[in-house]
């Protein structure tokens, strides 16, 4: 999957879409299985946020060339995008289904559900200057 900055300025939030994640259904209970190519990109890093107040909001940035898979474990909760000119919401409420997000994305993550849990498979390590995390920048950064 190519990464330049032209391709991330250009995302949309049409871009995203929902994975099922395959999984194993027995009596005994699922077993959701992320391998190779169930995902787009190679993780690098991988976070999960729990015990978020309910009317907690996080992310509020976006990432010039990051890629993220985002997994509700357990619960709920709501994803606003925005691309500069389009916005969606995508609710998440099922662990084996997962909500890619490509770069070039605003992204708030709000209405957490009590005892959610959201995974989150990152293409990359940490790194300060992927982010914008004031929407004006990211409206400049839409707008090259």
């Amino acid at each position: 999957m190519e990464k330049t900055t032209r391709q991330n300025v250009t995302s949309t939030v049409n871009d995203l879409h929902r994975i099922e994640i395959p999984k194993i259904k027995e009596p005994r209970g699922n077993l959701a299985v992320i391998e190779k190519d169930c995902i787009p990109f190679e993780i690098k890093r991988v976070y999960y946020l729990y015990d978020v107040p309910s009317d907690a909001s996080r992310g509020g940035h976006a990432h010039k060339s990051l890629y993220q898979f985002l997994i509700p474990l357990s619960g709920s909760f709501d994803i606003r995008v925005k691309d500069g000119e389009n916005e969606r919401l995508i609710t998440l409420n099922k662990p084996d289904i997962g909500l890619l997000i490509v770069p070039g994305i605003w992204r708030e993550i709000e209405n957490f559900s009590s005892g959610s849990v959201c995974l989150v498979l990152a293409s990359a390590e940490f790194n300060e200057d992927d982010y914008i995390r004031n929407f004006e920048d990211y409206k400049l950064f839409k707008s090259c």
